[in-house]
């Protein structure tokens, strides 16, 4: 559905959150770093994260800098739905494949390249979720509606809704409220 990704891409975070994102993307593989300031608290977050050939995320690595210093987690999947964060098994995530970073609108890529998505059908993406100052790892409930190619009704829990648009390789260009990519 997709064609190939860009060596890299940058995004704009707007609205609740100052800041940007820049990612570099290679097979199997997304390398990026985030600065943001929210609610008047900074971050710096870094990430790489390791995809087998089907884009089911395998090994994330992420480190969060803030005022009270640096911290990284290490989560690893079996690809079939288990994990173990920092080595240590987390039966809480048990059958979900994706990850999506809070301090990330790259990672908002993952199911749609992963997932067939026929065009008006609801697809529940629930996913592995990390929070970027303190990297607390939990359960997304989360789900996508194809409206085109370039399209998607984005829902997550607690209400969130938004009309997500990809371009011609499945990143993000739109993202209204969180981020608006760049380059």
């Amino acid at each position: 559905m997709f064609g190939p990704v860009p060596p890299f891409a940058a995004w704009r975070f707007v609205d609740a959150v100052d800041g940007f994102e820049v990612v570099y993307l290679g097979p199997g593989r997304l390398r990026g770093h985030t600065s943001a300031v929210e609610d008047g608290r900074a971050h710096a977050v870094s990430y790489e994260i390791r995809l087998d050939q089907e884009w089911i995320t395998r090994e994330v690595r992420v480190t969060s800098d803030t005022v009270d210093g640096p911290r990284s987690t290490v989560l690893h999947s079996d690809g079939a739905g288990s994990w173990t964060v920092d080595g240590v098994p987390a039966p809480h995530l048990d059958g979900l494949v994706d990850v999506d970073l809070e301090a990330s609108a790259c990672t908002n890529t993952l199911p749609v390249h992963r997932r067939t998505m026929p065009v008006g059908e609801v697809v529940a993406t629930s996913a592995v979720y990390v929070q970027a100052s303190d990297l607390l790892v939990r359960r997304l409930d989360q789900t996508y509606r194809r409206l085109d190619d370039h399209r998607f009704d984005y829902a997550s829990e607690g209400g969130f809704r938004a009309t997500l648009t990809y371009d011609d390789a499945g990143l993000l260009l739109d993202y209204p409220g969180i981020a608006v990519r760049f380059v």
